[in-house]
């Protein structure tokens, strides 16, 4: 079969350019890839962020049998034109979506433009969708999926086995081929995701990466890491586990096995404050076979905030991990979530925190009840901003926008969250290579 892949570009709205501030590759498309050309499947892979005009041209040139589409829960609407103009072209393409926001509410993609919708890890769902679809077989046996039955309603397959990440074959990087050198994160271009573990033991409110998880922390062996990493062109390397460091004994094994295996990258990952504190001597050991950055969560700078996020955090172990990071000479990438009871105070109480600590990357997200969360009510009821259907506008889930009342009236609420940007502007402009934006987010960049 012919697969086409999509990583759509957020929003309907044509002129936003919230994609632009990073981009970095679509690994949970190589991911498939790699599965369906296991099976002898012919796959590309068109990120839209990239190529934003190539949808037809991509289809008249290749003519797919299958498209498959991934979203985040920013990418709902956007993706379901896209897979609109993909029936538009070929009624008989088969036409699949999965993802994270698919997991989640499978429901927002129960339209006529979609086929079926993957729950879950979608390697070997999509894999076996592929084969069905080769054979003129139903789809109604593959675990993990909804399909339409002969009354055009959709029916879920039921929950697939668990799948570990070390069961998976290695993400097909070449299938985006030239694209690769386009992929960046601030300076370092271009850069390569890496995943070493999945999961993460901590309950953050705001998170939805644990629920979606079941709770559970998966961690790939080190030998399998080595052997992935050794096919890694790139210098940057960002390892976008969840929480790279938590396992602190298994990190300071794997920077061994770098060391040994003569592994030279520029390494950036994400790092809990608490573990810095706990791990310093292991940060030591990363330093040395090339860590450079972290993506520390502080997320909270009182104690109310960081009892509601859950955070289990003290403000003296900020404190202290942001001296050892200083100490070990390791950048930090600070992001501080936005809690929409601020008041006129709490901003320049943030401002004054970044100032006193003299953080050089910090970067900020509004508190959004995204789905999987217990911020978002089950019957949508605190959204303010919503489709005619009264489903929630998933185009403004973006972590940026505000989709719930404010303490403040919501326009001097905006104007304040913005001009946090404008104040750190200067830090920006010293490590971006690229035009500095406000729309870009952990979860689009790095998932």
């Amino acid at each position: 079969m012919k697969v086409l892949l999509i990583w759509p570009k957020a929003r309907t709205d044509p002129d936003w350019g919230g994609d632009l501030g990073a981009i970095a590759e679509p690994l949970a498309l190589e991911y498939l890839a790699a599965g369906l050309l296991q099976n002898n499947h012919e796959v590309r892979i068109l990120d839209l962020r990239l190529h934003p005009n190539d949808l037809l041209p991509t289809l008249q040139d290749f003519n797919p049998d299958v498209v498959g589409l991934t979203a985040f829960s920013m990418h709902v609407r956007a993706g379901l034109l896209v897979l609109q103009k993909v029936k538009e072209f070929n009624k008989n393409c088969l036409t699949v979506t999965g993802g994270h926001h698919a997991t989640i509410y499978a429901e927002d993609f129960f339209e006529p433009q979609v086929d079926l919708v993957v729950v879950g890890e979608g390697v070997v769902p999509l894999t076996k969708i592929a084969e069905a679809k080769k054979n003129n077989q139903t789809y109604d046996t593959i675990k993990g999926v909804w399909y339409r039955n002969e009354n055009d309603k959709f029916i879920f397959t039921g929950k697939q086995e668990a799948i570990f990440i070390d069961d998976l074959p290695f993400p097909a990087r070449d299938v985006v081929g030239a694209d690769r050198t386009r992929y960046f994160i601030d300076w370092m271009q271009p850069v390569a995701l890496l995943r070493t573990s999945v999961g993460c033991p901590y309950r953050c409110t705001f998170c939805s990466l644990w629920r979606v998880m079941e709770g559970k922390y998966n961690k790939r062996n080190i030998s399998n890491v080595v052997e992935e990493i050794k096919q890694i062109k790139e210098d940057f390397v960002f390892l976008v586990d969840d929480e790279a460091f938590i396992d602190s004994k298994r990190m300071e094994l794997m920077a061994q096995e770098f060391e040994q295996n003569n592994i030279k990258k520029r390494f950036f990952a994400y790092c809990r404050i608490d573990t810095i504190v706990r791990s310093e001597n292991i940060l030591a050991q990363w330093k040395k076979v090339g860590l450079e950055r972290l993506f520390v969560g502080i997320d909270a700078i009182s104690e109310k905030d960081l009892k509601e996020y859950n955070k289990k955090l003290s403000f003296a172990q900020i404190e202290a991990g942001l001296k050892i990071a200083q100490d070990l000479g390791i950048e930090i990438l600070a992001q501080f979530v936005i809690n929409t009871d601020y008041t006129q105070a709490d901003f320049k109480q943030l401002i004054r925190f970044v100032e006193h600590f003299k953080l050089n990357y910090p970067t900020f997200t509004v508190l959004t009840p995204l789905p999987a969360t217990d911020l978002l009510a089950s019957d949508f009821s605190n959204i303010t901003l919503k489709q005619p259907n009264g489903r929630p506008d998933w185009d403004y889930f973006d972590t940026q926008s505000i989709v719930v009342k404010t303490k403040l009236p919501t326009e001097e609420f905006r104007k304040l969250y913005r001009g946090l940007f404008k104040v750190f502007s200067s830090c920006y402009s010293k490590f971006l290579i690229h035009k500095p934006i406000m729309q870009h987010t952990q979860t689009e960049i790095l998932h």
